[in-house]
């Protein structure tokens, strides 16, 4: 086998562009909300979708939606939506799975977490600093939850 044969055949990956998708920021009850003195309470939502943009081209997103609240009012609400464009070539469709489940949201992820913390500093208020995610942990539990489910489906 030539080498650009072998070159051919070798799995490529290659990230062609991270950008933030979507970005919003609501303090629905400004201004007196900063004269709370109570710590608020955090809920972060996150999520990932991965898109076909063109063959071998993909687009990841990792999105996130913090909630801040004291007692049940609405300190702020953060949605970030941090996408990467991902060229992926020569892969077989189980390593091509992980790599847009795992690998992928792992690259986006820190950029995400700087754009959440940068807002909320923006928007006058502590940092959010979110924890980290274990994606490939993620990709696991999903993987077992969807072969026990098609293994319950076909008893």
């Amino acid at each position: 086998m030539s080498d650009e044969t072998q070159q051919n055949t070798q799995p490529q990956f290659s990230m062609e562009k991270i950008y933030v998708k979507d970005l919003s920021l609501e303090v629905p009850h400004s201004p007196k909300i900063f004269l709370e003195r109570a710590n608020p309470q955090i809920d972060v939502q996150l999520h990932t979708q991965t898109y076909l943009v063109e063959a071998d081209v993909h687009e990841v997103v990792v999105m996130t939606t913090v909630t801040a609240k004291v007692e049940e009012k609405v300190m702020f609400l953060i949605e970030a939506k941090q996408a990467g464009i991902f060229r992926m070539s020569n892969m077989s469709a189980e390593d091509l799975e992980q790599v847009l489940a795992v690998l992928c949201p792992n690259i986006l992820f820190p950029y995400l977490r700087e754009v959440v913390s940068d807002v909320a500093i923006r928007g006058g208020f502590a940092p959010v600093l979110l924890n980290p995610i274990n994606f490939d942990m993620i990709y696991q539990q999903q993987k077992r939850q969807l072969n026990a489910a098609s293994t319950a489906t076909a008893h």
